[in-house]
């Protein structure tokens, strides 16, 4: 058994496991809220440069002859950020204040007044993402009162501000999900993780020592799952630890009974030859007491017999093998009737069925369902008892015409030493008929009982 360490490492640690998760789903929420931040913060960014334009157009219009200074112009543009503005009207286009330099490069152009979501998530993303950078053509949205305007702008310091602004969220994103982080990590470490390494490692000292009584952890006054598992193992390892120390004083009591059984057998073994030699005896009073002797002897023997083989583990693996049916059954039967002459027999089985059994197995099962039968069939029906044995599909059918088996004898029909239809038997015939049964991979069980008799139904594999 590979051997489980109590102290895992910290990679494999629930806390860690925990604090990891708690953090990354943090992370996660706070990019799915950065991302609409972003696209807001570029938005605002271009509003800011066309309204700053628009002032500037507003100081042009208010000096005299709508005329200024080269110094002013350059002044208007740099205080806008922008390189040029142009006033567009309904039927005229016109260049309010001229770029320094001839504008040239690639251009983005940005309606404000039709841009779409979709749109502005693509070049939020491009500003963000290193790359080459355009100038931007921008328009300002449509008023019934003011001039529509239209600005160039370099995306470069959009893109520097942008990358500020994601770095700032960033940094504030981690410092949020480390505090979120750790406050849940403390609760769950003190509400879930603590005490399933308790129970982890009550389980692992149970599991080295099952029948060794140990220091239970105090109870739990939790209602949760918690401690519902924790009562539930506490329940678990006392009955386990009951039943090993319970297991372990049978087995030692099942050693004595063996050796017991083992001299006795010998003892008994050795009446039974007594028994022969007086049974030889012309003397009618011998002759009258020896039949009783013998079957007194017989049931002892049986009885220490059927105890030493039911106290074995677990009955022989079974051996599979394709089986004439009609033989087997005729080869029990004729077994388990010879102190039974008086009882008739029925078969009705076909030629040439055949079923994969173990022969032994099917052997012991049938006599014994049979003797039983026999047994209890002879004690009301002396004459005219019957027994018959036929196969429907894949199950023998077992039955007679004896009394039936009284309600107390059916309700512990299985349990060993519960019960018994015989005088002086031991209720282990039918447990170990039904352990051969299922050892073959099929079952044992009682078909029906009463007043006309009784049928036990033996369910092939």
């Amino acid at each position: 058994m590979p051997e489980a360490s109590s102290s895992p490492g910290w990679r494999d640690s629930l806390s860690v496991r925990l604090l990891a998760i708690t953090i990354g789903v943090i992370l996660f929420v706070e990019l799915l809220i950065f991302i609409p931040s972003a696209i807001n913060f570029r938005d605002n960014w271009l509003d800011e440069r066309l309204q700053a334009a628009r002032i500037a157009v507003l100081s042009l219009e208010a000096a005299p002859s709508r005329q200024v200074s080269d110094e002013l112009s350059v002044e208007l543009l740099k205080n806008a950020e922008v390189l040029s503005v142009m006033k567009i009207g309904q039927d005229r286009r016109e260049l309010v204040l001229a770029p320094l330099e001839p504008i040239a490069g690639e251009t983005v152009i940005i309606h404000r007044s039709t841009e779409n979501w979709f749109q502005r998530f693509r070049h939020t993303l491009h500003l963000l993402w290193p790359g080459k950078t355009f100038l931007m053509r921008v328009d300002s949205a449509a008023d019934a009162e003011e001039a529509t305007l239209e600005v160039f702008i370099p995306e470069l310091p959009l893109i520097a501000d942008i990358r500020s602004f994601s770095g700032r969220i960033l940094i504030l994103s981690l410092i949020i999900s480390i505090v979120a982080g750790g406050l849940v990590f403390l609760v769950l470490d003190y509400l879930v993780v603590r005490p399933m390494r308790n129970v982890t490692a009550s389980i692992i000292k149970f599991r080295d020592n099952p029948g060794v009584s140990i220091q239970k952890p105090p109870p739990s006054n939790r209602k949760d799952e918690v401690g519902r598992a924790q009562q539930a193992l506490a329940d678990m390892e006392t009955v386990v630890s009951d039943a090993f120390r319970q297991r372990e004083r049978l087995a030692q009591l099942g050693e004595a009974v063996a050796k017991i059984n083992h001299d006795l057998r010998n003892s008994l073994s050795a009446a039974q030859l007594v028994s022969d030699g007086l049974a030889r005896s012309e003397d009618p009073r011998v002759q009258r007491a020896a039949p009783r002797l013998e079957r007194a002897l017989e049931r002892a023997i049986n009885l220490a017999q059927e105890t030493l083989q039911y106290g074995k583990t677990e009955p022989s693996k079974a051996k599979l093998q394709p089986t004439q049916i009609k033989e087997a059954v005729t080869e029990a039967v004729a077994e388990a009737l010879a102190r039974f002459p008086e009882i008739k027999f029925s078969e009705q089985i076909d030629e040439g069925v055949t079923h994969d059994v173990d022969p032994d197995h099917l052997h012991r099962i049938v006599s014994n369902l049979v003797r039983n039968a026999a047994t209890a069939t002879s004690t009301v029906r002396p004459n005219d008892g019957l027994i018959t044995v036929s196969l429907s599909g894949k199950t023998l059918i077992i039955e007679d015409n004896g009394p039936g088996l009284p309600k107390k004898t059916r309700d512990n029909l299985f349990v060993p030493f519960a019960n018994s239809t015989s005088k002086g038997g031991t209720g282990l015939g039918l447990v170990i008929a039904r352990e051969l049964s299922q050892a073959m991979g099929g079952d044992l069980k009682l078909g029906a009982t009463g007043e006309a008799g009784t049928a036990f139904h033996v369910i092939l594999p």
